[in-house]
């Protein structure tokens, strides 16, 4: 009869104590990397399988992460999110954790799923996404001290909670910048309607960077929903009148694919971007701002599991993202 595979045969194989492999399977951050994949490669070589029964009464935790998928709208943009959870899910497993999906309508469904979801699978914490001014979805988590982190600052109080999030003004700034260089100064925006907290962001890199540079934007913005049909719109609004721009930023690669339609029967050319990069974009040759997923997608982890082992962690991550240029700019 073989031998029982414990943590005992496993710290043996690995020329380890049974602490540090205890640590391998629920506190992975806390192992140097060399000797984490050496436990790692024991674990695999031996066919070892924790119980996860048994770890959860020890630790108190179910070593579960619940995130929300986000309707889809046009195909496009959600991408974004589906690059994003690839990221958390694969994140997450290297720290010991299962990522568990749902879905929910609105907010008030997504806080009913909550208390759902606590009560039928004791989850450890939450990774919501698209933040929002007076969002209720965090107010319900604090208030009743679940953890969580969020994808997405709290645009109310910046200290409200842990967050990550990318810094969409300096992305929309780089854009203008590069757009300045290039010899332009009619410099149009395609956003969202204020009050969107991601939205304005990304409009106030471009508005700082113009008026920095002296330039004025009056009658160069243009608010609408998300999408390719909006987007088409509103650059054929702004190309109707008797200075009209001769390149545009948008808030998202839907609104920048619109433009570029209305951009094609343009008198003059039009530079055109977008914004996060999405596969659609790579397609068809738009240049567009790629927000670092994978990275903010490892920072709610490291957030997660410092939060949960009751260490001080730092509360907001602002990353950076890149502009990848293409034909259109």
């Amino acid at each position: 009869m073989a031998e029982k595979v414990t943590i005992a045969t496993v710290a043996r194989h690995a020329q380890v104590s049974r602490q540090t492999v205890s640590n391998v399977l629920n506190a992975p951050h806390i192992v140097r990397e060399e000797t984490r994949r050496r436990v790692q490669e024991a674990i695999s070589a031996l066919g070892y399988r924790a119980n996860q029964a048994a770890r959860q009464m020890r630790t108190g935790r179910s070593r579960l992460i619940a995130v929300r998928i986000e309707p889809t709208r046009d195909g496009i943009n959600g991408s974004v999110l589906d690059r994003f959870l690839h990221g958390l899910t694969e994140t997450a497993d290297a720290a010991g954790y299962r990522v568990m999906l749902y879905t929910a309508r609105d907010d008030d469904q997504e806080i009913a799923t909550y208390d759902d979801l606590l009560g039928a699978y004791d989850l450890d914490a939450f990774v919501l996404t698209g933040t929002k001014h007076g969002d209720p979805r965090t107010a319900w988590l604090a208030e009743r001290e679940v953890p969580f982190v969020t994808f997405g600052r709290p645009w109310d109080a910046l200290d409200g909670h842990p967050w990550v999030d990318v810094d969409g003004a300096a992305g929309t700034a780089q854009v203008t910048r590069h757009l300045l260089d290039g010899g332009h100064d009619r410099i149009a925006f395609l956003g969202w309607p204020t009050g969107s907290g991601v939205g304005d962001d990304r409009c106030a890199g471009w508005r700082t960077t113009m008026t920095a540079a002296g330039h004025d934007v009056a009658g160069l913005r243009r608010e609408s929903e998300d999408g390719i049909a909006e987007g088409e719109r509103a650059l054929r609004d702004l190309l109707a009148h008797d200075a009209p721009p001769t390149a545009v930023v948008c808030a998202s690669d839907s609104l920048a694919l619109g433009a570029l339609q209305a951009a094609r029967d343009a008198a003059a050319p039009v530079a055109v971007v977008g914004f996060d990069d999405t596969p659609v974009a790579a397609a068809v040759g738009l240049s567009s701002v790629s927000q670092p997923l994978a990275a903010a997608a490892a920072r709610c982890v490291d957030l997660l599991t410092t939060l949960l082992d009751g260490q001080p962690t730092d509360q907001q991550v602002l990353l950076t993202p890149t502009l990848v240029l293409r034909h259109t700019a």
